[in-house]
């Protein structure tokens, strides 16, 4: 079983795991509550970006930047399958 690199590397997984739930995020949202600093939060972004499992959207509001991240169709896919993957690992030790 290979395990997608791009989901499976844990804070990754955790990004995925949190827009997977909640839907679009603030970058603020996601520093916070991910506890990640805004480098490496930015940097993972990118990557997931890159593989067209994330779209980021940079606006204005009240004068202030917002970065929002939303999990694309891709990304939601990419992420079920890694579960799917992980449960069926999980299934083949209770066996």
């Amino acid at each position: 079983m290979d395990l997608d690199k791009l989901v499976h590397q844990p804070t990754r997984l955790e990004i995925f795991a949190y827009l997977y739930r909640h839907g679009e995020s603030t970058f603020t949202e996601l520093t916070d509550e991910l506890d990640l600093t805004e480098g490496n939060l930015s940097s993972h972004l990118g990557r997931m970006e890159d593989a067209d499992a994330v779209e980021i959207s940079k606006e204005f509001v009240d004068k202030r930047p917002r970065t929002t991240a939303v999990l694309t169709d891709e990304g939601e896919t990419l992420f079920e399958e890694h579960v799917r993957q992980l449960q069926g690992l999980i299934d083949d030790l209770d066996s």
